[in-house]
């Protein structure tokens, strides 16, 4: 009680000034010193030790300002206390700044992780259709279809709809029907045009329908499975990562679980030795939808079920563990490339010209995919692109021969180029300034104490390299072919690619030596050649080897014994029965299953043989037969205006036309199998003549 009557008088001695300097600096201080602590402890993982040594150091000087700034005032040391003050109201700025951008940091990371989406559901119909209460809508019959099942009774409700439904494994089946007029209307996802527009069978959705009725409603990220169950590795050890670009023009990634999967690549990347593989998947590979009872599709179609279902579809495929994904939309590609300054790219020489007006440039719609006065052009070799030149760079894919493998191979160098570029930043705000860009049209399943944790990456190559290029990328290769299946639930067929197990199996393999999951076996010899140029060996080229899908052959004209042994090896149950015809006995006049269905597919297939009796066929409404074969002649010539490599057509109109075509069929085999003794040609009718040139995707 004492000590504090004494230093109570002798504080009253001194000037109100002081000591108003004295109580607000440490009030300031310790204020933004309290903030600085929040910031700084956000930064779990880098420079822990540092960090608590900051603490320590800075609270200490708070209780030396403390108890000498009190001390020189009762001294009577001004000069002493305002130089303390001074020292003290330095750090007060400090710290107010630090962690106002170490906190805006740390919250545009956690924006990234969309928990939230906004899904709408419209209720559609052709324009010409009109809708009434006798009228059918068609509805996903599954439950975890949230746009096509759980809003659609939403909506059903909301407008007292008393319509019949119809409901459907699949979009496909349902939009067949739907433009057929089986039904008229159905339900799907707001973003119908961009997932459907780019299918082969409805290239004019989106002037083809319109909506009637629209619900929207903001629900838990349906993809959270995929956020919870996300790698708890760091990224200083070895990680898998599936960058998904989505093919929107649209701004923001918060509506709508499903999209259209315009770019995958599967990349894995080693910390400890720096090394990254990089490998395309073609958009148009036909491989099983695992989240669709494992139907073969493009690969790109299982983005209609949302990222979850991508990931295990391409897992199910590389049989590697995918640790995180980035999904990204136009914009998002622009907004990077201009927040890094632009990157350098050796843009390709296109192998055909936009127009006259840009020969020998490389020209596509801009990020809003606008033609005309937006056309982005720029002339090929080593240039600096801005944010709508990557990515009309690496989009563009009608001027190159290969098509969609050029763009996968220029999509890479991009990557490439921003990966080097990033790693030229050198401030906090450089690295605020793109996640500002990115954040509104970027999503991830990395936590932010995860993306934190590329500090560390940064900071081991800065230490242990001298290169500009420390990282090293080894692309891949995929060697592909031609797959033209038919599609029952369209009648058409979808320009797909198969691919050589062979040339896949070196790519994971590649893939798992990388993230240390399989030891390199060292190369002992190697060859080369003084006179060619060396050029980097690919992942996966010219590797050709292993079993190719198969679709049905056409069978018209062959003899129901060589059927009968080809369904024997291939597995399949098969059946057939006899019609009146002109043609031999036993010879196949048609076939159940459409040629160019994929083998896979089916287990059983029927065929209507020749009984070798000429009759008269009247036509009977009242007479239908439900065993009457799908596949008649429209199909057939559907068939073979659609590829080439699915088989010639056939015509049942008259004896004459089913034995040329009989002939050509065999001609046709015979040719495929690169045989010249048309004697043999019964042994040489198989699925061989359906063989599809083979040629190699370059990443």
């Amino acid at each position: 009680m004492v000590t504090t009557k004494v230093l109570t008088k002798k504080m009253k001695k001194v000037s109100k000034v002081q000591r108003f300097f004295y109580f607000v600096t440490i009030l300031a201080y310790l204020a933004t010193f309290i903030y600085f602590i929040y910031g700084i402890l956000h930064l779990k993982g880098i420079e822990t030790t540092l960090r608590m040594i900051a603490i320590i150091i800075f609270a200490v000087w708070f209780a030396i300002y403390s108890l000498a700034g009190l001390l020189c005032m009762l001294s009577k040391k001004k000069k002493t206390f305002i130089f303390l003050t001074i020292i003290t109201l330095i750090f007060c700025p400090i710290f107010g700044v630090s962690s106002y951008y170490i906190n805006k940091v740390y919250g545009a990371l956690e924006n990234i992780n969309h928990e939230k989406i906004l899904y709408t559901s419209n209720m559609i119909t052709l324009k010409e259709t009109k809708f009434n209460s006798s009228s059918v809508i068609g509805m996903i019959e599954s439950e975890d279809d949230i746009e096509g099942n759980n809003l659609a009774k939403k909506i059903i409700k909301n407008n007292n709809l008393s319509n019949k439904i119809e409901t459907y494994e699949d979009y496909q089946s349902m939009l067949k029907d739907l433009y057929n007029k089986k039904i008229d209307a159905c339900f799907v996802s707001s973003n119908y045009d961009i997932l459907f527009g780019q299918d082969d069978a409805y290239p004019n959705i989106a002037n083809d329908v319109k909506v009637l009725y629209e619900y929207s409603e903001e629900q838990t990220n349906k993809d959270a499975e995929v956020l919870k169950t996300s790698s708890k590795k760091d990224l200083t050890e070895p990680f898998t990562m599936l960058i998904m670009g989505v093919d929107s023009e649209k701004n923001g990634l918060t509506a709508n679980q499903a999209f259209n999967g315009d770019t995958l690549i599967m990349v894995t990347f080693n910390p400890r030795t720096l090394t990254a593989t990089m490998f395309s998947i073609p958009r148009d590979m036909y491989v099983p939808i695992a989240c669709n009872n494992n139907r073969y599709a493009k690969i790109n179609s299982s983005a209609a079920y949302g990222s979850s279902c991508v990931i295990s579809t391409i897992k199910q495929l590389t049989k590697i563990d995918i640790d995180y994904y980035v999904k990204m939309n136009f914009q998002g590609v622009v907004d990077l490339v201009d927040a890094l300054g632009g990157v350098s790219v050796d843009v390709e020489k296109p192998d055909f010209s936009y127009d006259d007006k840009h020969i020998g440039q490389v020209c596509e719609q801009n990020s809003k995919r606008q033609f005309g006065s937006n056309l982005v052009c720029m002339k090929t070799g080593v240039q600096q692109l801005n944010g709508e030149q990557a990515l009309a760079y690496a989009r563009c894919r009608h001027l190159y021969a290969i098509s969609d493998i050029a763009r996968n191979k220029h999509q890479q160098d991009i990557i490439e180029a921003m990966a080097k570029k990033v790693k030229t930043l050198r401030s906090v705000k450089d690295f605020e300034n793109i996640l500002t860009a990115v954040s509104n049209n970027l999503e991830t399943n990395m936590t932010t104490q995860q993306i934190l944790s590329i500090y560390n990456v940064g900071k081991d190559m800065l230490q242990n390299t001298t290169s500009s290029s420390s990282i090293s990328i080894k692309k891949t290769y995929l060697a592909y072919y031609s797959l033209p299946v038919y599609l029952p639930a369209s009648g058409s067929y979808t320009s797909a690619l198969g691919y050589y197990p062979q040339s896949l199996e070196a790519i994971v393999k590649a893939m798992k030596i990388n993230l240390g999951q399989e030891t390199e076996k060292p190369v002992k010899t190697f060859k080369i050649n003084y006179n060619e140029d060396y050029t980097t060996p690919l992942i996966g080229q010219g590797l050709t080897g292993g079993a190719k899908l198969e679709r049905m052959p056409n069978f018209i004209g062959y003899d129901r014994y060589y059927v009968s042994s080809w369904c024997s090896k291939k597995g399949i149950s098969c059946s057939f029965r006899e019609q009146d015809s002109s043609r031999e006995s036993g010879e196949v006049v048609d076939q159940a299953v459409h040629e160019g269905i994929l083998l896979k597919s089916i287990s059983s297939a029927t065929f209507y043989v020749s009984n070798g009796r000429l009759t008269t066929i009247i036509d009977d409404d009242d007479d239908d037969d439900d065993d009457t074969p799908s596949n008649n002649n429209n199909s057939n010539n559907s068939s073979n205006n659609s590829s080439n490599s699915s088989g010639s057509s056939s015509n049942n109109n008259s004896s004459n036309n089913s034995s040329n075509n009989s002939n050509n069929s065999s001609n046709n085999n015979s040719s495929s199998s690169d045989k010249n003794n048309n004697s043999s040609s019964d042994s040489n009718k198989d699925e061989d003549k359906k063989d599809d040139s083979s040629s190699e995707i370059s990443e």
